[in-house]
């Protein structure tokens, strides 16, 4: 199988953004996002105080980077062309000459679509807005524009997340064969990454490239959520040393020409007690809930609709925390999300992670993940690690 995006189907998204640009009225399209650039282009970079660029019209598309970023741009980006500028600040602000480009390719009259007021602050970036760089252009903020692109996966982004899941399925089993009492979570999620990533490049050859931001290439790991800590969704990892009676709740990933998918466990070391046995019980029950409620054609919001009230059923709101799911394939995290807020109509195409969890303080968090298809019909789950408590119980 081709491990990245064809250039053919790049094309395809850049015709289409050009097209929804004519439908909108707009000139003209700058974006910011790494994720947005990537998935119009192919070209995946690290994002620094430097600003990047793309902008596409409707008849070219063109890349503004740092002079570092030229050659890599120019190699792996499939646009028209590559602009460069020397470094930030510089002694002209990087964003007032992609003011001037933009002038130069004929948008700096505007209206003008962004997929925000102007570059973002990170590492220690400062610098003007669009409309302090263009005073007389319409910049609109659009950031739904490639977004909603995003949700609908072609069949080359599903192959992807396929081999995403079959390696991030082996991490999960070298993470749950190395875990033992006595061993420190970190190390234990380090050597099961390494062994599964190495497996990967192995198997794959000279063509696999991760092409993400997240993960070089396998996953697995804990991240803090280690005995009472895993009562915390968001944990960090705290280099906790395993013992007997701690539930473990995990995460196993592999990034695949840029794209990823979700697969999350509750393990128990040693015989689970009647406690644990019992919310365990109580978190399948949640997830297959949420398998139960989606369906092409539904609102996203009725899946979490449907949990919540498996939640109020048996009063488990105290231990409730967050939404069911979040779209995903790029991103970890993408829109539209399974929650009570977002009317989105789940559709063909989309893939979610399907994670309600149960947090009870002083005990332990139980939460399962999983990566589902949503097909014409229904559902497939494309992750397939076990399940059920005895499948999961380190003994």
């Amino acid at each position: 199988m081709r491990l990245f995006i064809s250039r053919e189907e790049h094309l395809r998204r850049l015709e289409a953004a050009q097209r929804e640009l004519d439908r909108r009225g707009l000139v003209g399209l700058v974006l910011f996002s790494p994720m947005q650039v990537f998935y119009l282009t192919g070209f995946s970079f690290i994002a620094t105080e430097r600003p990047a660029a793309l902008v596409v019209t409707d008849n070219r598309t063109t890349l503004f980077v740092p002079r570092l970023e030229e050659e890599h741009a120019t190699a792996y980006a499939v646009v028209d062309q590559v602009v460069s500028y020397s470094e930030y600040p510089g002694d002209v602000h990087p964003m007032r000459r992609l003011a001037s480009l933009l002038t130069d390719l004929g948008v700096g009259r505007g209206p003008l679509g962004a997929d925000g007021e102007g570059y973002p602050g990170v590492m220690g970036y400062l610098g003007p807005r669009m409309r302090e760089v263009l005073p007389e252009v319409s910049v609109q903020v659009v950031r739904d524009l490639i977004e909603d692109m995003m949700k609908i996966k072609s069949a080359e982004e599903v192959a992807l997340i396929r081999e995403s899941v079959r390696w991030g399925n082996l991490a999960h089993a070298y993470l749950q064969e190395y875990t033992r009492p006595g061993t420190v979570e970190s190390e234990v999620g380090l050597r099961a990454s390494a062994d599964a990533s190495a497996a990967m490049i192995r198997a794959l050859g000279p063509e696999y490239r991760p092409l993400s931001w997240l993960f070089p290439g396998a996953h697995a790991g804990f991240r803090g959520q280690v005995g009472r800590q895993s009562a915390i969704p968001h944990a960090m990892t705290t280099n906790a040393r395993i013992q007997t009676g701690d539930v473990l709740v995990t995460g196993a990933a592999a990034s695949v020409g840029g794209y990823i998918s979700e697969l999350e466990r509750t393990m128990v070391v040693g015989q689970p007690s009647t406690e644990q046995q019992r919310f365990f019980s109580l978190m399948l029950g949640a997830q297959e809930t949420a398998f139960e409620a989606i369906r092409p054609g539904r609102p996203c919001a009725e899946v979490d609709r449907a949990v919540r009230a498996y939640f109020e059923r048996h009063d488990l709101m105290a231990y409730w925390r967050h939404h069911v799911g979040h779209a995903l394939g790029i991103g970890i995290h993408e829109a539209p999300f399974f929650d009570i807020g977002d009317p989105t109509e789940i559709r063909a195409g989309m893939v979610f992670s399907v994670e309600p969890g149960i947090y009870v303080p002083g005990l332990a968090g139980f939460r399962h993940s999983d990566t589902v298809l949503i097909t014409e019909d229904g559902t497939e789950i494309l992750t397939s690690y076990p399940r059920d408590l005895i499948s999961l119980t380190i003994v």
